[in-house]
């Protein structure tokens, strides 16, 4: 490379760092580099022509940036680290700053005349990150005291009503809470939204509420259902024995309070459950014929909770029936047991009808009868073209479109398990070598938006795909009396990731905007072999803009639905501390996985700040005092300690 000596002979080079030649050429470059990025700058003055005045600079700033990163930098890179100076690695927040005050060390080491350029510059050090702090703090509301990134926390449907559930959600750390508008109705949002308020102001902490708004999801349509059965089974240790029996809760028909303790519910008849003591036995014959007993442990307000030491398939014509000494048996019919949902099973190799309306059917007996499934979106089939590419279930089944048929498209399914895998409705459908150009808010988003208006502090774009995307949110929301309505926008696209910096900068016309990184979507969309990569630059872009980011989807996963986290997602977990956001998904132990992300990032952010890595003293590696050379062994080197707090 051109001014640096290889790394073997360097020492012995006669030409030294600062040798005046390489100096001049270092200039030269970034003198050149400099105009392109205020030509860039000028070019795209009818984009800042609508940019808040409070995000003026911070548009300037990702020009600049946007201008340096179409510019391969990686042999000037070398060589400005050779002579000691900044690579220009970590310049996001303040990129034009950054490459004045290598310049102008440059001219002193010269001996050079060199002018200051800070009138011309929108931002420094201190004020690119102060302005990514301030956003952030205007977005996501004030960082609790131990941790400077905020967790989101999506609310389960129970969240509606269960007020102790959101109470110990924010009592642990929640900081926003993201309620779902693809699920639920309005009423439910509201009551969510409500619970969360009240348990905010009794906590004493500041919670504000995201509402994402559904978007034009492509997902599967409606399959038959299933049997109503529900199969209640205990645990068992590695040699069969019962460790821990089956909960069940009982409560009244058409109460929906749960019952503490319990794994499944069922509904009775309420006279007969206020007859229920603790001890009690309960027998009934499940839907196999198969005799099983159930014990009352406890009764209270919400019903009562009874356990079962052998697996059972209860339906709703399963009968209850009480056994007591000296007392009439009574019996209760079961109900409230909902029907499986209905699924169609595709093994590599099937055919799979992909069609405009209907409710889908399993393959019939012939080849000629393929498997049937509708989609929520009939006007994305005209726009797929055979060979198209086709992904369902967030990756969990792939596919190529073979032929165009009357009612749709053909399907040659190409990935799936060994054994074959369950394909259900409601199930997103993905098409990344498709453009389907549909608007990012449909007829029902806008109906949803007058809720979103009155009762959240944040709204989520979900498959924001342009800047006209963003402008018709903001149009929209002006019309609900909302204007100040943070903005998230949901980058879960091939072709929103593209067209990312124009949505930025429509993005910085509002108040205050941030970007999640929905890394579900976005990983089939892209390729998960790209998924770190486009991560990065989403996280890159967004700093230049000095636009907070939610990292999203599958956060302590495993942890959130099984009680036990994967040694992957712990990493992963902690990677997040780049963002100023985490989000969590609801699942039965989101307390267990918000404890611990609140726990991992509170020790992250003293060893990371973006890119940049923090110098904080380790004293898990801090060495014992150094013997006498008299007592220790010749040629042995002192120990370190073993690893310990860091």
């Amino acid at each position: 490379m051109d001014g640096i000596p290889d790394e073997t002979n360097e020492a012995a080079s006669a030409a030294p760092a600062w040798d005046a030649a390489v100096c001049d050429r270092l200039i030269d470059e970034l003198t050149a580099l400099r105009a392109r990025m205020c030509a860039h700058e000028a070019r795209l003055q009818p984009w800042l022509c609508d940019i808040d005045r409070r995000h003026h600079d911070s548009a300037r700033n990702l020009a600049h940036y946007l201008a340096l990163r179409q510019v391969d930098l990686r042999p000037l890179q070398e060589r400005l680290a050779w002579v000691g100076l900044s690579s220009l690695g970590r310049a996001e927040s303040h990129v034009l700053a950054n490459l004045d005050k290598v310049l102008g060390l440059l001219h002193l080491v010269c001996g050079r005349a060199w002018t200051p350029h800070t009138a011309d510059e929108p931002l420094g050090y201190q004020r690119g990150r102060a302005a990514l702090a301030r956003n952030a703090e205007q977005l996501f509301g004030p960082p609790p005291e131990e941790r400077a990134v905020r967790i989101m926390v999506t609310l389960p449907g129970a969240a509606a009503h269960d007020r102790t559930l959101v109470a110990a959600l924010v009592s642990g750390g929640m900081d926003i809470a993201r309620i779902n508008c693809a699920h639920d109705d309005a009423a439910h949002w509201i009551a969510m939204a409500g619970q969360v308020r009240a348990a905010a102001r009794a906590a004493g902490r500041s919670v504000r509420v995201l509402m994402d708004l559904g978007g034009p999801k492509l997902r599967t349509g409606p399959l038959p259902d299933g049997p109503a059965v529900s199969k209640i089974k205990p645990q068992r240790d590695a040699l069969g024995a019962v460790s821990v029996p089956a909960r069940v809760g009982l409560r009244a028909r058409a109460a929906i309070a749960t019952v503490p303790g319990a794994q499944w519910h069922f509904e009775v008849d309420p006279d007969w459950l206020a007859h229920l003591r603790p001890g009690d036995r309960i027998d009934l014959v499940d839907a196999r014929g198969a005799e099983r007993t159930l014990t009352v442990i406890d009764c209270g307000d919400a019903g009562a909770l009874v356990e079962c030491a052998r697996t059972a398939y209860v339906t709703p014509d399963v009968a209850l029936r009480l056994r007591r000494r000296h007392v009439q048996p009574r019996e209760s019919p079961v109900s409230g047991i909902a029907a499986t949902p209905g699924a169609l099973i595709l093994h590599r190799g099937d055919r799979l009808h992909l069609v405009r309306d209907g409710i889908g059917r399993p393959a019939g007996r012939r080849r000629s009868e393929p498997a049937t499934i509708a989609c929520t979106l009939p006007q994305a089939l005209a726009a797929i073209a055979p060979g198209a590419r086709i992904w369902f279930d967030d990756g969990r089944i792939g596919g190529v479109v073979r032929r165009r048929i009357r009612t749709g498209v053909e399907i040659e399914i190409t990935v799936a398990r060994d054994g074959g895998e369950a394909l259900r409705s409601d199930k997103g459908i993905n098409l990344p070598d498709t453009d389907l150009r549909l608007p990012a808010l449909t007829a029902q988003d806008l109906d949803d938006l007058t809720v979103v208006a009155r009762h959240a502090d944040l709204v989520g774009l979900s498959f924001a795909q342009s800047a006209d995307d963003v402008r018709t949110l903001r149009r929209n929301l002006c019309n609900a009396g909302a204007p100040q309505l943070g903005l998230i926008l949901k980058i879960e696209t091939q072709r929103g990731f593209e067209h990312l910096p124009e949505m930025l900068f429509a993005a910085m016309g509002a108040p205050v905007a941030g970007v999640m990184i929905a890394r579900g979507d976005l990983a089939v969309e892209c390729g998960y072999e790209r998924l770190a990569e486009v991560q990065e630059q989403i996280l890159w872009a967004c700093e230049a803009a000095h636009v907070p980011v939610v990292w999203a989807t599958q956060v302590l996963e495993t942890l959130a639905k099984s009680g036990l986290p994967s040694r992957a997602e712990i990493t992963d977990a902690a990677m997040g501390e780049r963002a100023e956001c985490v989000m969590l998904n609801k699942g039965p132990h989101i307390l267990d996985a918000l404890r611990m992300l609140d726990d991992i990032l509170e020790r992250m952010q003293s060893h990371q700040s973006k890119k940049r890595p923090l110098m904080r003293a380790l004293k898990a590696w801090t060495l014992p005092p150094a013997a006498s050379s008299a007592a220790r062994p010749h040629g042995s080197a002192p120990r370190a300690r073993p690893a310990g707090t860091t």
